[in-house]
């Protein structure tokens, strides 16, 4: 598969992918697996967002069948992120998710967890847990666990066989030997019968670096709403034919390893039906997320999808359907100078809008104008433009902070 990625260079942006992969071996030396860490992003600390973000960057990865190698991928997750929507975006079969224990072994915390635990194990996935998922405390986790990892920097080595022997009648898991750091430690396992390894005496950490290509934040945002409006197969085909760069970053993921397809998809039309509404709008939510411009914040981009949504919801006090979808489109794109880094008029010349969305962003007129005005107020705590501008729209306060709490915690989600 061939594609031009771009037609007109200022429209994307190159960035550049840094993801670690060690590899898990068998008895024999062969790979099994890999565990993934992203290094694309120093310093940031590991959360849901920081979960989405590796596994999308593994799925838009230039060269992902080279990453990965048609193996089992082994990802660190927060509890968070397991009922995060990114996991829709993978073949359960294919992943491995390293849960971390609850806080201080706490016994009310692993109660509360375990429901999300059996439920991402129903979708297919594989879980992998530390060793202490032997302890009583973790009883009901245990039947979940594919894999325990024992980490050989914390265990004694005299504690081995005892550990070994306790798994092996608790639990019919994979054990996995990691940070196996030499020969010995090596030689002591393979006599208790472990078979699968990781660590330094085996394998260092390899980066595997390359280029992904990021479409405007503008033709994502097109995108969203034509999934938000379930939109025909047609008219979603039609805006992947319009730009080369967004084309390009679905053929690749609808075609990369992660994804489990068994042939390969060269049509728009075929990927979108392949993919479904769902995962497309949790793709195209993860590639707006990732897609800012160099400088600026991610906050920016959440900011803009709050600001739709609560545009939206306050809309549908008021006005008809149509012009609801029109005030998502206001909010998502009035912070739209910002991320593209251009003045306004020039961020919509490329667009066609309704009249009512340029006169609501360009010069604060029209039906929607007010709508704006009001969610920038909630935003700013403003108290004199939230009381003017409700009053006139005939919305009460509980109206509007119920309508802002929805749309935070909407813009929440596609965070997940």
């Amino acid at each position: 598969m061939s594609i031009d990625a771009t037609d007109d260079p200022s429209k994307v942006s190159l960035d550049n992918t840094a993801i670690a992969r060690q590899a898990i071996v068998d008895k024999t030396g062969g790979v099994f697996g890999y565990e993934l860490f992203d290094r694309s992003v120093t310093n940031l600390p590991h959360s849901a967002a920081s979960d989405a973000q590796l596994l999308f960057n593994v799925l838009s990865h230039a060269d992902n069948g080279a990453l990965i190698d048609n193996r089992k991928m082994f990802v660190n997750c927060t509890h968070a992120s397991l009922a995060g929507g990114h996991l829709d975006l993978v073949q359960p079969e294919r992943i491995v998710l390293e849960v971390p224990p609850a806080t201080n072994d706490d016994p009310e915390e692993i109660a509360d967890r375990l429901q999300t635990l059996q439920e991402v194990r129903k979708r297919g996935f594989h879980l992998a847990f530390k060793e202490n998922i032997l302890d009583p405390v973790y009883e009901a986790w245990l039947p979940l666990a594919s894999f325990i990892k024992i980490d050989m920097a914390l265990v004694p080595g005299h504690t081995l066989p005892a550990l070994v022997a306790r798994a092996r009648k608790m639990t019919r898991a994979q054990l996995i030997a990691e940070k196996v750091e030499t020969g010995e430690q090596h030689q002591q396992l393979v006599a208790l019968g472990i078979t699968l390894f990781q660590g330094y005496w085996f394998a260092k950490p390899v980066l595997v670096t390359g280029q992904t290509i990021r479409p405007s934040q503008a033709v994502i945002i097109q995108l969203i709403n034509l999934v938000r409006k379930q939109a025909t197969t047609a008219e979603i085909e039609e805006i992947l034919k319009r730009d080369a760069s967004l084309s390009f970053n679905l053929l690749r993921f609808i075609n990369s390893s992660g994804f489990g397809l068994s042939c390969e998809i060269t049509s728009f039309r075929h990927a979108v039906m392949i993919l479904g509404l769902k995962k497309l709008f949790r793709w195209a939510a993860l590639l707006l997320t990732t897609s800012r411009a160099s400088g600026v914040p991610a906050a920016v981009g959440t900011t803009a999808i709050v600001r739709g949504r609560l545009m939206e919801l306050l809309a549908a006090e008021l006005l008809p359907p149509e012009e609801c979808d029109n005030a998502f489109v206001v909010g998502v794109f009035s912070l739209l100078d910002t991320m593209l880094g251009m003045p306004m008029d020039k961020a919509l010349e490329a667009i066609s809008l309704p009249e009512s969305v340029v006169s609501a962003l360009l010069l604060r007129r029209g039906v929607l104008a007010p709508f704006l005005e009001l969610t920038i107020a909630c935003e700013t705590a403003d108290d004199e433009a939230f009381a003017r501008t409700a009053n006139a729209l005939a919305l009460s306060n509980r109206q509007v902070n119920w309508a802002h709490l929805q749309a935070l915690a909407w813009a929440e989600s596609l965070q997940d």
